[in-house]
């Protein structure tokens, strides 16, 4: 399977404008533009205009456009890492959960079974939450999963494992679950409480594993790089943000002349906390 990742990348874009997710209203304000600041506005329409959005289309409402973008990103990661097996062998599946994330849909998988031993705890025991609170209720917006090997594959391949490595998930004897790789999170704005959101997400994913924890990874087409920054910038919780057009971002924001706005940009490209969604199947990867 051979794979074109500029190609992909244009396609990618070509959802977000086609399901106007990506669109310039009648006062030329791009939709992911914050019409408050000068700055966002700027930077998204130059964005809009090299990406190909339509002009003088009434903006989606944002549950709208959140659904389009996460099946935007979803289907850009099918399209593309699943295709870099030389780099990454194994049996993947992505999901864009969407709706149906109501409950402990995570409890599905590995390293998160537990979730929902816990969940029914609670349950029983109510007052179990207030000791909890919400510190296990993870709803993610696009799983990365691995299915586990039979043992036949790995003897079929020179590796046998009779009579050891009787726990391992990877092993589809000790369990049918699916692992999660990573964890996708889609924001195709960011504001304060999107970027508080996210990053809460990631810590209740590292602190709920029993196992290793999977790539967290947030997709944005946040126009500021100001915003980009509350919730790139740091260690210890999401893994890199991706913006949908890097090089177009960095384009437009250096055409601004805004000194601020640059070196807010260029500090998170070179301290790898930000980087294009052509990136993101590479480094799933890893």
């Amino acid at each position: 399977m051979s794979i074109n990742l500029l190609d992909e990348r244009r396609f990618f874009h070509r959802q977000l404008t086609q399901t106007r997710t990506l669109s310039i209203n009648a006062e030329g304000v791009a939709s992911n533009a914050d019409k408050s600041q000068r700055l966002s506005c700027e930077v998204a329409l130059s964005i809009a205009r090299r990406l190909g959005a339509a002009e003088g289309v009434r903006k989606l409402d944002g549950q709208s456009a959140g659904k389009n973008f996460e099946a935007a990103v979803a289907a850009f990661v099918s399209a593309t890492f699943p295709a870099l097996s030389v780099l990454r062998p194994g049996q993947w599946e992505v999901l864009n959960v969407g709706s149906t994330r109501q409950g402990q849909f995570l409890a599905q998988f590995e390293p998160y079974r537990h979730l929902s031993e816990l969940t029914e705890a609670i349950a029983r025991n109510p007052t179990l939450a207030t000791v909890l609170g919400n510190s296990y209720d993870i709803s993610p917006d696009v799983l990365v999963l691995r299915h586990p090997v039979q043992p036949q594959v790995l003897a079929e391949s020179g590796i046998v494992i009779d009579g050891a490595a009787e726990y391992s998930p990877l092993i589809s004897r000790y369990s049918h679950a699916p692992i999660v790789h990573a964890v996708i999170s889609c924001k195709w704005t960011l504001r304060s409480d999107r970027a508080q959101n996210a990053r809460s997400e990631a810590l209740n994913l590292i602190r709920n594993r029993k196992g290793r924890t999977p790539h967290i990874m947030v997709v944005t087409g946040e126009p500021a790089p100001s915003r980009l920054a509350s919730l790139a910038l740091g260690t210890g919780d999401i893994d890199t943000m991706y913006h949908v057009a890097l090089p177009e971002l960095v384009e437009a924001t250096h055409a601004s002349s805004n000194a601020e706005a640059i070196k807010t940009l260029d500090n998170l490209i070179d301290g790898q906390r930000l980087r294009d969604i052509a990136d993101l199947p590479l480094d799933l990867a890893i």
